[in-house]
């Protein structure tokens, strides 16, 4: 979980989930909407990886990677759960 919320605490990678929410994108095509260097994507992607938050495919010379919410949805289900253990005033 260290790793999910480290990836979700940057707003590049918040926005680069929103951008996969959409649709599946090459490495170049998500690196062309922000004004950081191509590495830098590069280690945002990583993280994001390393967090099962993005899947990756190589296609050619290309890599696509797309949204993974089963993360997320564990998240949300623990947050859920711990919510849900208030006790009563």
């Amino acid at each position: 979980m260290n790793n999910l919320l480290q990836a979700l605490s940057d707003p590049t990678r918040r926005k680069i989930l929103d951008m996969l929410k959409k649709k599946d994108l090459t490495a170049g095509e998500i690196a062309d909407a922000f004004n950081i260097s191509k590495p830098s994507i590069s280690h945002h992607l990583d993280i994001l990886k390393r967090a099962n938050l993005v899947a990756s495919q190589k296609e050619g010379q290309f890599i696509t990677y797309s949204i993974n919410t089963t993360e997320l949805d564990e998240l949300i289900k623990w947050i859920y759960q711990l919510n849900g253990k208030k006790k009563k005033q």
